[in-house]
């Protein structure tokens, strides 16, 4: 299997989705223990959660491969990005410490380089591939790296997640109206709950690509996933609860993009 869906568009965004995948190799498939069979830390749904922005002209990147092949968000060194609770590059553990693989059953070392090698590499390839060419095009190019995760993970963050994490990576990986405007969407509602730069603020990608200074701007956000689907097997999908939580995003993702026009000068 190819290691993304690619969906090219017309505006200046590139919407990544690096953890939507649920494609295994054998070798993972065959190794998963029995918490991790249901892949319960896949970011279930959020293509969907996205498709009113491939309608309406993002460019859209989605990886096929699960995370427990090979987290597509983690730097190819396998650096932490945070000093609190993590997984890498290649997870051991599930968000809860439960182990991924049974023992004796993780991947080789060789099987870890080839996913380096035939999945991550080319996803981020793409990534830069596409920003180059919007760039090009547009002067400059937007980045918005979507996410979701369970709202209770004990390990990860005390108590419940906001509904809405923005990450900047410090308000460093964009320029600051961009930031700024994601900001007054947020507070223009109140339906959700949502943080700037709190327990997440941006993975690789979001850190590697937001280069402002080169006119590439990138933002991150991590959904709760109580507010569109059950956070337990089989992950199904919330139509009553998605249906609120898509115009807000909808409204992210128009006036993220709207404000950057300014930069285009």
């Amino acid at each position: 299997m190819e290691a993304f869906q690619y969906y090219p568009g017309t505006s200046p965004l590139l919407i990544s989705i690096p953890h939507a995948g649920t494609q295994l190799t054998p070798v993972v498939q065959a190794g998963l223990s029995e918490a991790a069979k249901s892949l319960p830390d896949t970011d279930w749904h959020v293509p969907q959660l996205y498709e009113f922005a491939r309608q309406t002209g993002a460019h859209l990147l989605i990886a096929n491969y699960s995370r427990f092949v090979i987290d597509l968000n983690r730097p190819a060194d396998d650096q932490p990005l945070y000093t609190t609770a993590t997984t890498g590059l290649f997870p051991q553990t599930l968000f809860d410490g439960t182990p991924v693989f049974s023992a004796g059953k993780s991947p080789s070392d060789d099987e870890r380089a080839a996913c380096l090698t035939n999945i991550w590499q080319p996803y981020h390839q793409k990534i830069q591939d596409t920003l180059t060419s919007i760039k090009e095009k547009f002067g400059y190019a937007l980045l918005f790296d979507a996410h979701s995760i369970a709202s209770n993970i004990p390990r990860l963050f005390e108590g419940q997640l906001p509904d809405l994490n923005i990450g900047t990576n410090q308000e460093q990986s964009c320029a600051p109206n961009l930031q700024q405007t994601v900001e007054k969407v947020c507070r223009s509602q109140d339906k959700f709950s949502w943080v700037i730069n709190g327990r997440f603020k941006g993975g690789y990608i979001t850190r590697a690509y937001g280069q402002p200074e080169q006119h590439w701007h990138a933002i991150q956000l991590e959904l709760a996933q109580c507010n569109y689907m059950e956070e337990k097997p089989p992950f199904k999908w919330r139509e009553d609860r998605a249906e609120q939580l898509i115009p807000v995003l909808e409204n992210i993702i128009t006036q993220y993009t709207k404000s950057a026009e300014s930069l285009a000068g």
